[in-house]
């Protein structure tokens, strides 16, 4: 089971506000939600471990891209490949019932777009990788950030950007703002690239 995050003391809480003021600006640190989070040490390469390539799965077709690419990465590197699949909100959360049934359809969904991406591997020529599988719920961005703290094994994350002139893609776009504080680094495959163009490079 991954560590819990750290938190204050409530004797550092209970601190004046101008000497706790004074030690953030010595520290250069960020105050309130801004702070920080601990840097986990990651484990990729410690014996018994290895380093987990995780792509982000939905049904938009620059996944397919990030698949492609992780699954090359993963081969090459002997390293694992993780697909992660997130249940967002949705809109029934107040009615009773209905959010239980939203949920089982999510789980449901997620699956579905797992066993689609296995295909795809197979296709792609990578049916000796065998993904790990993760479900979970919440906002996408913000359990994409907790997984990576909680699995010290992830090592690189995988994104794919969309064709479409408008921008990279939600994922993406969601993910721009946070990626100066990520404790791992970040892949982004242009969608421009075909799968055998992609397969070349990785």
């Amino acid at each position: 089971m991954a560590p819990k995050p750290q938190t204050k003391s409530r004797a550092a809480a209970k601190a004046p506000a101008k000497t706790a003021a004074k030690s953030a600006a010595k520290a250069g640190a960020k105050t309130g939600s801004d702070t920080p989070r601990p840097r986990r040490k990651r484990q990729v390469f410690h014996e018994g471990h290895k380093r987990k390539l995780l792509v982000v799965v939905d049904e938009t077709p620059e996944c397919e891209s990030a698949l492609a690419y992780a699954a090359s990465r993963a081969k090459r590197t002997a390293g694992q490949l993780a697909l992660l699949f997130v249940i967002e909100p949705g809109d029934f959360q107040h009615w009773l019932g209905v959010e239980e049934i939203a949920r089982e359809e999510g789980i449901n969904k997620a699956r579905a777009v797992f066993r689609l991406f296995g295909r795809k591997l197979k296709t792609m020529g990578f049916e000796k990788i065998v993904p790990e599988e993760i479900i979970r719920e919440g906002h996408k961005a913000e359990e994409i950030t907790k997984l990576i703290d909680e699995d010290a094994d992830i090592g690189v994350l995988v994104l794919g950007a969309s064709r479409d002139p408008s921008g990279p893609g939600p994922l993406v776009s969601s993910l721009a703002g946070r990626a100066g504080s990520f404790h791992i680094p970040i892949t982004v495959v242009p969608g421009c690239l075909g799968i055998e163009e992609i397969l070349e490079m990785a």
